[in-house]
């Protein structure tokens, strides 16, 4: 591990990973000795058409060659973030139809609360257990794990929180509640889905009370579950839905759309309700609008469905009790988190890539790009199955 990445560089943990990136192309990723790497993680579901996709990189080096940052966010109509927006609007369903742009999840999870307030001039936020949406103080604020939290309050406060998939809670939605926030899919909690209706249930129960369901599609977002977003698999729509990793193709990015009535309470009363200077920028905007397109004009959403079915049908083994998630945003579970750290640290050493997930400790994080091909899913899919059956005999 090069010495100055950890004297120089902010961490995050005391045991970083620490691999040397040489280059990276399509699904796989190089190191400073040449050693290739089958990506299974795309940068946590953040480079959803894999490494040095052509189509995003030229759209880069086209704008590039136009104009860079040139003002503030909201004030020049520059036409990569316009043609992204309009085309964004086109594909999502009613009243969905005004993006604002930021540069991450975090940031426009940020907005998506500051609006909830602002549309409705109430105060209480819901969240949900275990749930994670960011690490800004706001966000974090709504995040549902205390062990994260603790040192850095006092947060925004009239916070509440309820269980993912529990009906009875939601009598905590009441008239004082400004929004709930979910996430479609939870992530950190071990790609739990809705089911029994949940969200068309708190939808339902939203709308009795007035308030704005606001559901998180960071991770699930743009063709990882077969849709373009998570919530079109389960027939709801919400207030504002929050978007960010796979937008843009890797760079990055993050937005919140809602109605145009919502968001633009944001640039009246107060003005500047919401700002940010690189927000919208224009090569980002070019490598956001390139990933959309390419997603939508080809066969890679339903196509993650098909490669979720080969996962599921090559990896079964003694070690793996269940695997979790919709399409390409998968989680192995094993019976310990030992097991879940000797198998993701191995593979590593063979040449394939994985990741953990936040606060499940037995997951393996299974999210590759959308373009990774069957032979790259069998052949990470045997090293698993490897590693797995090195580790069965040794115990």
């Amino acid at each position: 591990m090069n010495s100055d990445f950890l004297k120089y560089q902010a961490q995050t943990t005391p045991y970083p990973l620490g691999m040397e990136i040489s280059h990276a192309i399509g699904s796989y990723i190089f190191d400073t000795t040449n050693k290739k790497y089958l990506d299974f993680v795309a940068g946590v579901s953040a480079c959803a058409l894999g490494h040095q996709h052509t189509r995003v990189n030229n759209a880069i080096k086209q704008q590039l060659d136009k104009y860079s940052h040139v003002m503030v966010y909201g004030e020049y109509s520059q036409s990569p973030a316009v043609e992204y927006c309009k085309l964004l609007a086109s594909l999502l369903p009613a009243p969905l139809d005004k993006t604002y742009l930021v540069n991450s999840g975090t940031e426009a999870i940020e907005g998506a609360l500051k609006l909830a307030r602002r549309t409705t001039g109430r105060s209480q936020l819901i969240s949900c257990h275990n749930a994670y949406h960011g690490n800004t103080m706001g966000s974090m604020s709504v995040m549902g794990f205390e062990e994260r939290k603790q040192v850095f309050r006092p947060l925004v406060p009239d916070v509440d929180f309820i269980t993912f998939n529990n009906e009875d809670d939601l009598q905590k939605i009441t008239t004082k509640t400004a929004g709930i926030i979910l996430e479609t899919i939870q992530g950190g909690a071990g790609f739990i889905q809705p089911h029994d209706d949940f969200l068309k249930k708190v939808r339902q129960r939203c709308d009795e009370v007035g308030a704005i369901m606001i559901l998180d599609e960071i991770q699930p977002g743009f063709g990882r579950t077969g849709k373009l977003f998570g919530f079109q698999n389960y027939d709801v729509v919400p207030d504002i839905v929050v978007m960010g990793k796979g937008m843009g193709g890797g760079m990055p990015v993050g937005a919140f759309t809602a109605s145009a009535k919502m968001m633009d309470l944001l640039s009246d009363n107060p003005k500047l309700g919401h700002i940010t200077t690189f927000g919208g920028h224009p090569v980002i905007a070019s490598a956001c609008l390139a990933t959309l397109q390419e997603i939508t004009e080809t066969n890679l959403m339903p196509e993650a469905l098909e490669k979720e079915n080969l996962f599921r049908s090559l990896l079964v083994h003694p070690l793996i009790e269940e695997i979790r998630g919709k399409g390409l945003m998968l989680a192995a579970m094993t019976k310990s988190a030992d097991i879940t750290n000797e198998v993701i640290l191995q593979c590593q050493d063979k040449g394939l890539i994985l990741f953990w997930l936040l606060f499940e400790g037995c997951a393996i994080r299974i999210t590759p790009p959308l373009t990774i091909s069957n032979e790259e899913i069998r052949e990470g899919c045997a090293i698993m199955l490897e590693v797995m059956d090195s580790i069965l005999n040794k115990n």
